[in-house]
C-alpha cells in the first residue's frame, strides 16, 4: 500500500491518516484505523463498507487541478492525465484485498443516525465506483460525479454557515443535515412562492436575477421559502450561505472564496434589521452595489425581515430636513432607505385572514392524518387564535403539533 501511496500526485492523503492505514496493511495496528473508520461513519451517517466509503470519501473531498477542471467542465490536458492516473491509483485502494475477517468488519460496522449530505453523496459515489468494471469505467465515475455535484466542500454539501477562526478569517462551516422541505410544503402564499421560484430559476439558468427581500408579518413562512429554495435547487449547483449581521464584516472574503467556483451562491440572511445606532449594514450595502468591484454574477442576496425598511427610523430623522428648492429631504432618512432599495425584488407576506388561517389548520391535519373531524377543527383553531392573540401560519403549525401530542395522550 505504501507504494501506491506514494505514488499519487494530486490526491493528498492527511500525513495521520496515512500512517493509520500503512499499519492497518501491514497488519501492525487494524485497531485504529478502524476506530477512524467509524469516527468518520457516527460524524455522516455512513452505513455499508465503510472501506470504500472511506476512498470515495477522498474522491469527493478533494480540491485540485483535476476535480476543480471537472466542475468547471474545463479541458485540461495536463490536469486529466494526472488526475486519471491518480484515479487508477484510488482503484488499487478501493479494491484493496484485506484479510476475510477485517474486511468483514469493515462491512459490518453501521451507525444509526440519519446520513448527512456529504454522507449521501459520498455512498452515491462509493456505489458508483464499486459497479466500475476497469480503470476507465472507475475514471467516468469520479468525473461523473465532479461534473453533478462538483469538487470538495461544495460538491458534497448544499448549505453552510460561517464561522471565524482564532486568526481572525471567516470560514464556511457545512451544516450537516438539511431540511428536505418544497414550497408546496408552505400552504397559501401562491404569487409569492411563484415570484421566489422564477428569480431563482433565472439565477440558476444564468440569466439576469435580483437580490430578494422578503418582508412581513412573523410566522408567514419567510424563512420556509427560502429553505425550500435550498432544498429544491441543490441538484442544479444552487448553494446557501447564512451569515448573521454581526458576521457582514466578513462578506468580502466570503465572496473571494465563492466568486470562481462553477455554482450559484445565495447569501441568506435571516431576520434582518438594523437598530438607528448600528453601522454593519454599510458593508451589506458595498457589496450589493456600490463597491469598486462589481458582485460576481454567480451570488444573490436573500434576507428576510418583519421590516421592509430594514433599518430603524426614529422621528429625529423625520425632523433632519434639508430644504433644496422645492425638494426637502433628509440625509438620515436617505442613507437607511437606501439599503431595502437595493433588494430588486421584494415580495410581502402578510398575516392570514381568520378564514384563512382555519384552511392552513385543515390542510395542515390532513397532511398529518389527525382524526379530528372539521368542526372540532374550526373549534379548536378559534380558542388557540384567541389564547394566542393572533394567527399565523407558524401558529397554524404550533397548534397541530399541540393536537397531535393531545392525541397520542389519549390513546
Amino acid at each position: 500500500m505504501r507504494e501506491l501511496l506514494d505514488k499519487l500526485i494530486l490526491y493528498e492523503i492527511a500525513q495521520e491518516e496515512r500512517e493509520l492505514m500503512l499499519a492497518a496493511a501491514g497488519g501492525e495496528g487494524q485497531g485504529p484505523f478502524l476506530r477512524h473508520l467509524l469516527e468518520l461513519s457516527g460524524r455522516h451517517g455512513l452505513s455499508g463498507d465503510l472501506w470504500r466509503c472511506y476512498v470515495a470519501w477522498l474522491i469527493a473531498s478533494a480540491q485540485n487541478t483535476f476535480s476543480l477542471a471537472q466542475e468547471r467542465r474545463a479541458q485540461s490536458k495536463a490536469a486529466e492525465t494526472l488526475g486519471r492516473r491518480d484515479l487508477s491509483i484510488l482503484r488499487e485502494l478501493f479494491f484493496w484485498p484485506w484479510p476475510p475477517q477485517y474486511r468483514e468488519l469493515m462491512i459490518c460496522m453501521e451507525t444509526a443516525g440519519k446520513p448527512s449530505d456529504a454522507g449521501l453523496a459520498v455512498m452515491e459515489l462509493a456505489e458508483a465506483l464499486a459497479q466500475s468494471e476497469d480503470e476507465e469505467d472507475f475514471a467516468r465515475a469520479g468525473e461523473g460525479f465532479y461534473h453533478r455535484y462538483g469538487a470538495g466542500l461544495f460538491g458534497m454539501n448544499r448549505a453552510f454557515n460561517v464561522r471565524v477562526d482564532e486568526k481572525g478569517r471567516a470560514r464556511l462551516n457545512p451544516l450537516r443535515n438539511t431540511e428536505e422541505i418544497s414550497l408546496d410544503s408552505l400552504i397559501g402564499y401562491e404569487t409569492q412562492k411563484q415570484r421566489l421560484r422564477d428569480n431563482t430559476e433565472a439565477f440558476i439558468a444564468g440569466r439576469p436575477a435580483n437580490n430578494v427581500l422578503l418582508y412581513g408579518d412573523g410566522g408567514t413562512g419567510k424563512s420556509t421559502s427560502v429553505r425550500a429554495i435550498a432544498s429544491s435547487y441543490w441538484r442544479q449547483g444552487l448553494r446557501i450561505i447564512q451569515i448573521y449581521r454581526h458576521q457582514m464584516k466578513y462578506l468580502t472574503q466570503i465572496i473571494d472564496e465563492i466568486k470562481n467556483r462553477n455554482y450559484r451562491f445565495i447569501i441568506y440572511m435571516d431576520d434582518l434589521s438594523f437598530e438607528d445606532f448600528e453601522t454593519e449594514y454599510k458593508y451589506l450595502k458595498a457589496v450589493i452595489e456600490g463597491g469598486l468591484e462589481p458582485r460576481p454574477e454567480n451570488v444573490l442576496i436573500y434576507a428576510t425581515s418583519n421590516r421592509r425598511h430594514l433599518i430603524k427610523e426614529t422621528f429625529r430623522d423625520r425632523n433632519d430636513i434639508d430644504y433644496e428648492g422645492d425638494i426637502h429631504r433628509s440625509d438620515s432618512m436617505e442613507e437607511k432607505l437606501s439599503l431595502a432599495e437595493r433588494f430588486g425584488l421584494q415580495i410581502y407576506y402578510g398575516k392570514p385572514g381568520r378564514d384563512e388561517f382555519h384552511r392552513i389548520v385543515l390542510e395542515l391535519a390532513k397532511r398529518e392524518g389527525l382524526s379530528l373531524d372539521a368542526e372540532k377543527l374550526h373549534s379548536e383553531a378559534t380558542k388557540w387564535e384567541i389564547r394566542r392573540g393572533g394567527v399565523s401560519g407558524r401558529s397554524a403549525r404550533q397548534l397541530i403539533d399541540y393536537l397531535k401530542g393531545m392525541e397520542g395522550k389519549t390513546q
